[in-house]
């Protein structure tokens, strides 16, 4: 069967390759919250160069983790277009995921206990922060390519309007805010989860039946309706145990075994506070701030982030190209369409004149 994450793999592979920054003092959280101390886990892939103007930046979505080679393959590795050899790649994992960023299966250290569902909410700006900490740690000065998709296009947004840092961006089915659709789905799998009452229990493990009914309603707007019809078709006679619950029950147990309930609550919730005009006049105005030239991709089909919402970024970033893929894959298609992405990315990197 083929994944909504097709390509992601379980946190064991990445984990003997993570680094970690520890900040020991207050991390101060959007909401006014703070965590006494934070832990950002991150790989990075290549060599930087001698004026270190080779970074790229990856941001990743909501439930990858730190390596791009697993889950963006056919655009970052060896030998393709993002590729170690002449880039000096870094991605970080998210404040609150579960793949070595402090989250709700840490600790608490003014309690001594797990966080678990008391995890302070958390925003896209929180993490950007995060971002921005580990770059300071890191020395790193200029990032010649942030780059990201969905949620990791919403940091990236979110990031180029806080720090003037970037010579260029590329953004795919993402926004500048999310919309009532969106927060409407994510809503709908939190109460899946909460209908799991060991989510409030003490048990680090909670919450994992209800999110694998949270995943099967998630894949159903990462995906199409002609995607489903035609690759879950069932024998005309059939009258029980069809393909398509079959894959969703599927799906929910993969996400189940390698993710944390808790995360994906967390991170549903930030993804529903993405504003970039938040606190700085307005949408188009925070936009307009951006001084990067900048790549958006919208995938047509994708009902979760549709084209309007790519084409309000571009309408008000200064410097930016706007383009439009077709794919039968909907929003996964940002995964997926890897050959598509990487013949309109090519031009746009190697036009410094621009």
């Amino acid at each position: 069967m083929t994944s909504s994450f097709p390509f992601i793999q379980t946190s064991k592979k990445v984990s003997d390759s993570l680094l970690y920054y520890r900040y020991s003092s207050d991390f101060l959280l959007e909401s006014g919250d703070t965590l006494s101390e934070l832990q950002i886990a991150y790989q990075t892939f290549g060599t930087l160069n001698a004026d270190k103007s080779n970074v790229v930046w990856v941001c990743h979505a909501l439930t990858a983790n730190t390596d791009p080679t697993q889950w963006w393959p056919g655009l970052i590795g060896e030998n393709l277009l993002i590729n170690p050899k002449d880039h000096f790649i870094v991605c970080a994992n998210i404040l609150g995921s579960c793949y070595g960023t402090t989250g709700p299966r840490d600790f608490d250290p003014k309690t001594g206990d797990r966080f678990l569902s008391n995890f302070p909410n958390i925003t896209i700006r929180d993490q950007v922060n995060a971002h921005i900490l580990l770059r300071n740690h890191l020395g790193i000065e200029r990032i010649h390519l942030g780059m990201g998709g969905s949620t990791g296009g919403q940091q990236i947004l979110e990031w180029a309007i806080e720090e003037a840092i970037f010579d260029r961006l590329f953004v795919i089915a993402t926004s500048a805010q999310s919309s009532p659709w969106g927060k409407a789905i994510r809503a709908a799998q939190r109460m899946a989860i909460e209908a799991d009452q060991s989510f409030f229990s003490s048990s680090p493990n909670g919450g994992k039946k209800g999110m694998e009914a949270a995943r099967a309603m998630a894949l159903l707007s990462y995906r199409t309706p002609a995607t489903f019809n035609q690759s879950q078709k069932d024998d005309n006679e059939a009258l029980d145990n069809y393909k398509a619950e079959s894959y969703q029950r599927y799906q929910g147990i993969k996400l189940s075994n390698r993710f944390d309930a808790r995360s994906y609550y967390v991170l549903g919730k930030a993804m529903d506070t993405h504003n970039v005009g938040r606190g700085k006049g307005s949408i188009q105005k925070a936009l307009s701030a951006i001084k990067a030239k900048t790549l958006i991709i919208g995938i047509e089909g994708d009902i979760l982030f549709p084209i309007e919402d790519q084409q309000t970024i571009a309408a008000h970033v200064p410097n930016s190209t706007f383009e439009i893929i077709q794919s039968d894959y909907g929003h996964d298609g940002f995964l997926i369409e890897t050959q598509k992405i990487s013949e309109i990315l090519k031009p746009f990197l190697s036009n410094e004149s621009n």
